[in-house]
């Protein structure tokens, strides 16, 4: 980390983030949210307290003034994703899940037209394929290879194999913190796929020039970037692109005129017609400030800093022995610093080299006042390749026993389902989180039974 990246991001939590030290608490779960800094907070509402804000939808003195900083955070996203204004749309959604949904519920799919999704990929891009399957659209899911990357081969020759459609995946994985590689956007559009970028755990600390890397579809939430505001996430989409999408209903806000009876609608253009309702009008303006105050720091600076907490925290975590000499823990993906972000799933291990129920963590992490996240995290393919679940495998559980049941399920399997450990920095953490985290992953290690026989259930 360069002198001048330690000394910004050092003065920053002291700055922005001093309710941390307060508390007493370290937070190391950055890809579940970042944390609010004050200054946006203080900020928003000073915005509020001196100004009159109405619902966009009218032309009253208040709406415009509405209208116009809405616009004008339209125009801060799209140069926060370096995305030129003639190639794309800003439609503003409640979270990144709500701008995947709209691509979900309105693409073409058909028995010609199908659905590729990576194995790692959040349960919000998995969800796709319910509607692709309703459309007879074929769907493939394509495979991890080592350290939980993923199979280029396979990806290359399920774009190959067509039928070309919705090509969908992460920029970075939130279980591994795995990047992927950005160049099959490219690729995947030259052979005619329409490509779904989720950017979600990648934006915080990894820019995004869509520019150079032309997504059909990006989705993304501001408060996993800098944690205020909340309840606002982005699809970013090309013109082209969001004209193929064909919109299942319409309501308040979607429409330009409509008829109770008979049934006749107008939907307005883009991004309008994809909006719902009313929009977060008084939490927008915040992503102008938002996307400024990263901006400030620099993706250079945040990905110095937390890079080199990430190494800090594998190279501690692989450090850590048993009295014997076993290895204690074991990280799940790459361990080196290249096309990872900062984020880190790991396991705590019993001398006999299985996992200790990654529950006894969360309860010794939480005592400690550290917060880390446990389980699957929201993406079962990642989890499925740690505990050797293949798609075989799974397909006899569902087969054998209730797919409605998930215990039922459970029970196909051989009992629960491992979860991990994930911790995950960002710009308010400092080392001193990382050794608090490591000296309680050492003492529960060095305290782990060797019985393995624990309470199975779901992860």
């Amino acid at each position: 980390m360069t002198a001048a990246a330690t000394g910004q991001l050092a003065g920053l939590r002291a700055e922005e983030f001093p309710y941390l030290d307060a508390a007493g608490q370290a937070y190391l779960d950055y890809t579940g949210a970042a944390l609010p800094p004050l200054s946006l907070v203080r900020g928003s509402a000073e915005r509020l307290a001196r100004g009159v804000y109405g619902n966009p939808h009218s032309a009253s003195p208040a709406s415009l003034a509405s209208t116009e900083l809405v616009a004008e955070a339209r125009r801060a996203v799209l140069a926060f994703c370096r995305a030129p204004a003639e190639q794309y749309a800003v439609v503003f959604t409640p979270n990144a899940t709500g701008a995947i949904r709209l691509v979900a519920e309105a693409f073409p799919f058909a028995p010609g037209r199908g659905l590729a999704l990576l194995r790692d990929n959040h349960n919000s891009v998995l969800g796709l394929r319910c509607y692709a399957t309703a459309a007879g659209a074929p769907v493939r899911v394509l495979p991890l290879g080592a350290e939980h990357r993923a199979d280029a081969a396979a990806v290359a020759a399920a774009l190959a194999a067509g039928p070309p459609g919705l090509f969908a995946y992460p920029g970075q994985s939130n279980a591994t913190g795995v990047r992927h590689p950005l160049s099959w956007v490219a690729e995947a559009r030259r052979q005619g796929w329409r490509v779904l970028l989720d950017a979600a755990a990648m934006l915080p600390t990894a820019g995004l020039d869509l520019g150079a890397v032309p997504a059909d579809f990006v989705a993304l939430s501001w408060y996993k970037i800098t944690g205020f505001p909340s309840g606002v996430g982005c699809l970013l989409a090309r013109h082209e692109a969001l004209a193929e999408l064909h919109r299942p209903w319409f309501s308040g806000g979607t429409v330009q005129a409509t008829a109770a009876d008979p049934a006749w609608y107008l939907l307005s253009p883009p991004p309008d017609g994809f909006e719902d309702g009313s929009l977060a009008f008084l939490a927008l303006p915040d992503v102008i400030a938002a996307a400024g105050w990263h901006g400030r720091i620099g993706y250079p600076a945040l990905a110095a800093h937390t890079g080199a907490l990430t190494r800090r925290l594998i190279d501690g975590l692989t450090a850590l022995r048993h009295p014997g000499g076993e290895p204690a823990a074991r990280v799940l993906g790459p361990t080196g610093p290249a096309d990872r972000g900062p984020t880190v799933a790991f396991h705590l291990l019993r001398p006999d080299g299985t996992p200790l129920d990654e529950r006894l963590a969360q309860a010794a992490t939480a005592a400690a006042g550290i917060s880390v996240r446990t389980g699957c995290f929201c993406n079962p393919g990642v989890t499925e390749q740690d505990n050797g679940l293949t798609p075989d495998r799974v397909a006899h559980a569902l087969r054998a026993g209730d797919p409605a049941s998930t215990d039922a399920y459970l029970r196909q399997l051989g009992g629960r389902v491992q979860g991990s450990v994930r911790a995950s920095t960002g710009a308010a953490t400092v080392e001193a989180d990382v050794d608090r985290l490591l000296t309680v992953c050492a003492e529960l290690a060095a305290r782990a039974p060797a019985d393995p026989a624990e309470p199975r259930h779901g992860c």
